[in-house]
């Protein structure tokens, strides 16, 4: 393969695959703009990656197996709304500590999905999932035509989620108050603002996202369902926040630098060349600490009060 096309294969590979990272993370950054940190992203994306995958793989004839795909996303979103509930629960109401939370409920969710499917599933199996429709006119232009409106619909709509959350978090009352809470929630108390059903519909949203997230990978990437079908992509979603200074625009580009090093490594291993097979599966991962690493003294910082639970009872 020449070097063109293995920078076509990088680009148009890198696309797709950066989705469930940055569907994830910009529902993690809801979370973090209000003041909670979710590190059961994991969780919830393997709750929404099998919950999506279950109606495609049940369903194969009647009126409504030409809305499985849609069936699938509903109920992943559903099923990460209502394990955000469940967060939201232990560590707005409970107080407990967000970090032990998140790591209860990563294992829950990753436990109960692949519980589920060997019950209900049993081995891998594959279904037709969401195909690509490319964009007419604009999939004929050269070389970007294949790169960026050759995918699924899918991937459109996940792009078209970083204007819209940047919109409802700085150009909406309700993105106004998210971010009161994360940076002063007392004042915002004070003003009348209800601290914890803010905290409660940021989590919501946040899990909702990250089911999505979850059946893009079932539906859309992989078209199956496996125990390690997240392999840590959650935790990476948690990190691009960071990376991304908690801006939807900034996340959109650690989300493709993370994308597209992971294609590389696979096209480094498909291409043949003689580079060691375990440095190629590093690179993504080292990559996401070294930038984190330099962008740690960031001009933009974060909410003030993440990972603080608030209670309007304590003096200050």
């Amino acid at each position: 393969m020449n070097s063109g096309g293995m920078i076509y294969n990088i680009l148009s590979l890198g696309v797709p695959f950066s989705v469930a990272l940055l569907v994830a993370a910009l529902g993690e950054n809801f979370n973090q703009r209000a003041g909670i940190f979710n590190l059961g992203c994991e969780g919830i994306m393997s709750m929404g990656a099998f919950l999506g995958f279950l109606p495609a793989f049940f369903i194969k004839t009647g009126p409504l197996a030409a809305h499985v795909n849609l069936l699938g996303f509903v109920f992943a979103m559903a099923a990460g709304a209502l394990l955000g509930l469940l967060f939201a629960l232990v560590t707005v109401t409970f107080r407990a500590s967000q970090g032990i939370a998140g790591i209860g409920l990563q294992m829950f969710g990753w436990g109960i999905a692949g519980t589920l499917s060997r019950h209900f599933v049993g081995g891998v199996t594959g279904v037709e999932g969401v195909p690509a429709w490319a964009i007419p006119g604009l999939a004929k232009i050269p070389f970007l035509g294949g790169v960026l409106f050759n995918h699924n619909p899918v991937v459109y709509i996940a792009f078209l989620m970083v204007p819209t959350s940047w919109y409802l978090l700085f150009r909406t009352p309700w993105g106004l108050k998210v971010r009161a809470v994360g940076t002063y929630p007392r004042a915002a108390d004070t003003m009348g603002i209800n601290v914890n059903r803010v905290r409660y519909q940021a989590l919501m949203l946040g899990g909702a996202m990250a089911g999505f997230a979850g059946a893009y990978l079932s539906l859309c990437q992989a078209k199956m369902f496996a125990d390690d079908i997240v392999a840590g992509r959650g935790f990476i979603a948690v990190a691009l926040v960071y990376f991304g200074r908690w801006n939807p625009v900034g996340i959109l580009g650690g989300a493709l630098l993370f994308s597209l090093a992971q294609t590389l490594q696979l096209s480094i291993q498909v291409g043949g060349i003689k580079f060691p097979y375990e440095f190629a599966v590093m690179l993504p991962y080292v990559l996401v600490i070294v930038v984190l690493a330099f962008t740690r003294k960031a001009r933009m910082r974060g909410p003030t009060e993440l990972g603080k639970p608030y209670n309007r009872e304590m003096r200050v």
